[in-house]
């Protein structure tokens, strides 16, 4: 009798639920019908994104300096010096330098900033003019109609884009200031959720695993350990490559006489923090200001740029970063378009470091699924015979 009873559930097992096909589409269909079910309760949820959106940027740069921080914490506290003495040190060090930035940088950036808007509308006579001039050669003489009627639609096209941002800003004013509300808001508690990250941020994972069944617990914190390890490589090691950028260009714009070298170059800092795109946005600037400056200039521009790609590219990246997230550059090309279209500027420069964390997961899921289930079980010489 209890042969019988288990011949149905053994050929059920077999060809339904251990077929391939099956259970990848039954996870498929689970998958959508929690997506559909969270829909369905959105509302439910929503005390919990306003709560995020409060907290959500004081944490992050807490985060960000905590992976920036903890090394030299963890390193002095080998050294003996206790944990809390040396955080207060590191403390003073980033506000003094807080402090030289707003004294020193702030302000330069700032007239540079306001000498370059001021003269925009002069350099951009300077383009239309040199535009013209390359169009009244004979060589355009055929499509000469042609190109200037694209040149008076792209001059004209950004000086709408420049209006519209002006009335966008006056319009918007009221945003801009709840959004400066929020940075200060978070200027103010983040150092506080700093402190305790790097006092007992050691901590927090063994707290939270404890709330697991026994079972769980060690490889919960295997996984929490990798994630770990992968976010805070990439942040340290993206934050060391964009400020090296930031020092070459600076120092290359300088050495050939171009304008706003110091905007220029912190601007280039903060967008290399974009994979691959970052740089390539960066020169834009530059090389509009290069073209204005004339060809001698826009050469040197560009000898600076390649020269900048070839020691990030050859030497600093791969001694920073290293092969440590192993992600092919198409799959980060279309997380960044992925996460720039979800969530902005925030989606593109967390992207990376969300997916390298969300893919830790993703594998171990699948390594404890492929030791459950039989689909991946190799095949022995009797199975083939038998086949």
């Amino acid at each position: 009798m209890k042969e019988t009873d288990k011949r149905p559930l053994s050929w059920f097992w077999k060809w339904f639920l251990n077929n391939q096909a099956v259970t990848s589409l039954l996870v498929v269909l689970l998958v959508l019908l929690i997506l559909f079910m969270f829909t369905k309760v959105s509302y439910l949820f929503e005390p919990i994104w306003q709560f995020l959106a409060i907290v959500g940027l004081p944490i992050i740069l807490a985060g960000i300096l905590y992976y920036l921080m903890n090394p030299a914490v963890d390193y002095l506290e080998r050294k003996g010096i206790k944990r809390i003495y040396s955080i207060f040190g590191l403390f003073i060090l980033v506000i003094g330098l807080i402090v030289w930035g707003v004294v020193v940088i702030v302000p330069k950036i700032q007239e540079q900033s306001m000498s370059f808007v001021e003269n925009l509308p002069g350099y951009l006579d300077i383009i239309e003019n040199k535009v013209n001039e390359i169009l009244s050669d004979p060589i355009f003489s055929q499509v000469q109609d042609q190109l200037e009627a694209s040149n008076e639609k792209l001059i004209a096209s950004m000086t709408d884009i420049i209006q519209n941002l002006s009335r966008s800003t006056i319009q918007n004013i009221g945003s801009f200031f709840g959004a400066v509300a929020t940075v200060v808001l978070a200027v103010i508690t983040m150092p506080f959720i700093l402190f305790y990250l790097l006092k007992d941020g050691r901590q927090l994972a063994p707290y939270f695993v404890k709330f697991l069944p026994t079972k769980m617990r060690k490889p919960s914190l295997t996984v929490l350990k990798e994630m770990n390890d992968q976010v805070s490589s990439y942040i340290r090691g993206q934050l060391t490559v964009a400020f090296a950028v930031a020092i070459m260009f600076m120092v290359g714009f300088s050495l050939i006489g171009l304008d706003y070298a110091i905007t220029l170059g912190i601007a280039a800092g903060f967008l290399n923090l974009i994979p691959y795109l970052g740089s390539f946005l960066a020169m834009v600037p530059a090389v509009f200001l290069g073209i204005v400056g004339g060809p001698v200039l826009l050469v040197k521009v560009l000898v600076v740029f390649v020269i900048e790609q070839t020691i990030e590219g050859r030497l600093i990246s791969p001694l920073v970063l290293g092969n440590e997230l192993s992600i092919h550059p198409v799959t980060i090309l279309l997380v960044l378009l992925t996460s720039g279209k979800l969530f902005g500027l925030v989606g593109v420069i967390l992207g990376i470091p969300v997916y390298a964390a969300a893919k830790v997961i993703i594998t171990h899921i699948f390594e404890w699924y492929t030791t459950v289930s039989s689909l991946y079980e190799e095949e022995t010489e009797s199975d083939v015979q038998q086949e």
